[in-house]
């Protein structure tokens, strides 16, 4: 294959915390991440009063909510909301096994976007493991519509985001934007984009219980003129598809493994990645599941995929 692979499993070097609010609860949380043993992916467990510490795993199969954020575990028991951001980075960052500890039902918005994790991540350091990593290797394609959205995970030399999205607002309009990703296209082009909303809505997702905690310190919000209110701007001329991006990948990154393809949506959300998601894992034709392998040839050596036994964790 053309592409960079790499050979073997990651952790985080050190433990650390990070404390914030939850953007939808309005609730101070702190969240304690840790190295990690091979095979053990991501992993949360709540230790506040209110839960029974139970461990959920970042997976497809724990995906209780997608109302406005992705939420994992039981909503009536343990649960743990708005996961896509930290997700999108432990992904992005290429960090396969952290167990995860957090007081609260959420995790923290901190400035409404990926960066905070990302920085903390590369602050920690990341250690390579003795265990080979695997990767789902699309095959075929696997198309979703929702309505006038629509979702699909093609075959692609890499792991490729084509977003675009499309808002009545003129302040939003039509915007697209194509990635190939890794670490350093992450933490340049998506990591900072904010998550957005319009002020109209306030009231009516305050009466819903959401957005609790949204401020203009955390979001980008687009007032009755349709213009964006905060004083500083916008990070990115077109940050609304950058942050819809970073959600997707954050989203994706529950499916237990990075993918190698391409996948493209339009009008997308959390509820559209997670049924797309589920959609390709739940069809076994459209994918393998690959590992890399070295090969000799002339006097060097470079990554190649080959088959490897399916990883039961990451079926639904």
């Amino acid at each position: 294959m053309g592409i960079e692979l790499l050979e073997y499993q990651t952790t985080l070097k050190s433990r650390f915390s990070l404390s914030g609010i939850g953007v939808h609860s309005g609730k101070a949380v702190t969240v304690h991440f840790s190295p990690a043993e091979p095979d053990t992916g991501i992993v949360f467990q709540r230790v506040d009063e209110e839960a029974s510490g139970r461990v959920i795993r970042a997976l497809a199969a724990e995906v209780g909510e997608t109302d406005l954020c992705t939420g994992l575990g039981d909503p009536a028991g343990d649960h743990v909301a708005t996961v896509e951001h930290l997700m999108a980075a432990l992904s992005a960052m290429g960090i396969d096994n952290v167990a995860i500890e957090i007081d609260g039902g959420e995790v923290p918005i901190m400035d409404g976007s990926a960066s905070a994790f990302v920085e903390a991540f590369q602050q920690a350091g990341i250690e390579t493991l003795a265990k080979k990593r695997r990767y789902i290797r699309i095959v075929k394609p696997v198309r979703i519509d929702i309505g006038s959205s629509w979702a699909e995970f093609r075959p692609h030399d890499g792991t490729r985001f084509e977003i675009e999205i499309d808002f009545d607002s003129p302040a939003i309009g039509r915007q697209s934007l194509s990635v190939d990703l890794n670490a350093e296209v992450f933490a340049r082009e998506v990591a900072r984009a904010r998550t957005f909303g319009f002020i109209k809505d306030v009231e009516r997702l305050w009466a819903a219980g959401y957005a609790l905690g949204s401020s203009l310190e955390n979001s980008v919000v687009i007032g009755e003129d349709h213009r964006v209110i905060n004083m500083e701007g916008l990070r990115y001329k077109d940050e609304f598809v950058r942050h819809k991006m970073l959600d997707a990948v954050g989203d994706l990154a529950l499916a237990g493994a990075r993918f190698i393809g391409c996948f493209r949506s339009y009008r997308g959300g959390h509820r559209l990645n997670a049924t797309a998601l589920r959609h390709l894992l739940t069809d076994r034709s459209a994918f393998e599941i690959v590992e890399t392998a070295r090969r000799e040839r002339g006097r060097g050596a470079e990554m190649v995929a080959v088959n490897a036994p399916v990883y039961a964790p990451w079926m639904l």
